[in-house]
């Protein structure tokens, strides 16, 4: 009985992941870019490796910077919601230089290949340092699971770079023996891991189209006031937290307002990031409809809510219980600053 090869099973997991994303045509196509070289880079080992097909080495290395690039742009197009042409240019340097160093040094790609991962990867996780504020175009239903996703993924980039240098170092300490399936199960698992990740409904974005940080001014203290309480009365009247969809940016531009000044207003006024504040009035709304008689899942999703998980960990932090047994005893939201 025929048996598939551990990176030939990943390819065939990945393109099952690449089309189910394809048909929900909500995909930005940088993540698409990313799982389709994913599942055709795992296809690629696979038949070098054990089906002989060595010609198709040189695809190899291309595959490896365009993977590394658009795991990049997969990332911006999140944080600051779109892409410009000059990204496009500048990220298509790595693949270009796999191409040039294939036709006259090979050995060079040794180095760019490890470098780019690494990079990329760091790049990522330094961003990341900034929270859920750093991700304006992501839902705000998603709170701290986009970032940790996003986390993952930094880390396995920056893995994969570990990987080929332990693999290079065994190599040149004569151990042969280690080309015989460290490759090809390192290399498996980091494009099933980045595969897998960009399924994740938690990196969706939602596209549109900076300000300056400068010292924190009675100027800005009166400007955040404002904001808070324009934000305050448009929660109140709107309730724009009743949309799943909701993002940063799209709130920032109901109300007019810069996305890193209306961050910074909630984060100064309220003493809590934007997913936890618009969270907050999402929890008083469930409450108020569950005390109509509803059931805790139509009240998750009626007041914005997308999954259960999200919703009972919320929950538990802004009530202190969870959903069926604050229906024994019910008690108010905590925070008289929240209006229904």
């Amino acid at each position: 009985m025929p048996v598939l090869p551990i990176p030939m099973i990943t390819a065939l997991l990945l393109s099952g992941f690449l089309l189910h994303r394809f048909l929900t045509r909500k995909t930005h196509p940088t993540l698409l870019v990313l799982i389709g070289c994913c599942a055709a880079q795992s296809a690629v080992i696979a038949l070098v490796q054990y089906y002989g097909f060595t010609g198709l080495r040189v695809v190899q290395p291309i595959l490896a910077t365009v993977i590394a690039a658009s795991a990049w742009l997969s990332f911006r197009q999140a944080s600051v919601g779109y892409l410009r042409r000059q990204d496009l240019y500048l990220h298509a340097v790595g693949p270009a230089l796999a191409i040039s160093f294939l036709a006259t040094q090979p050995e060079a790609l040794d180095v760019l290949i490890p470098f780019l991962f690494a990079a990329y990867g760091i790049a990522i996780a330094f961003m990341l340092l900034r929270g859920e504020d750093c991700l304006p175009h992501s839902r705000l239903e998603n709170g701290r699971m986009i970032v940790w996703v996003w986390r993952v993924l930094a880390i396995a980039l920056i893995a994969s770079a570990g990987s080929d240098i332990f693999i290079a170092v065994r190599l040149a300490s004569g151990d042969t023996e280690v080309l015989l399936w460290l490759p090809s199960l390192f290399s498996a698992i980091t494009l099933l891991i980045l595969g897998a990740l960009s399924l994740s409904h938690a990196i969706e974005s939602q596209s549109i189209g900076s300000d300056t940080r400068d010292a924190y001014s009675k100027q800005d203290k009166t400007r955040d006031t404002a904001i808070v309480e324009k934000l305050d009365a448009y929660m109140e009247t709107h309730k724009p937290y009743l949309d799943p969809d909701l993002t940063l940016a799209r709130l920032a531009r109901k109300l007019q307002v810069p996305e890193k000044q209306l961050s910074s207003a909630i984060n100064k006024g309220k003493s809590e990031n934007v997913s936890r504040y618009i969270n907050r009035h999402r929890i008083s709304h469930a409450c108020a409809v569950m005390k109509t008689g509803k059931s805790v899942t139509e009240a998750m999703l009626a007041s914005g809510f997308n999954t259960k998980s999200n919703f009972n960990r919320e929950f538990l932090r802004v009530i202190g219980v969870n959903p069926r047994r604050w229906l024994r005893s019910p008690v108010e939201v905590p925070d008289e600053r929240v209006k229904t």
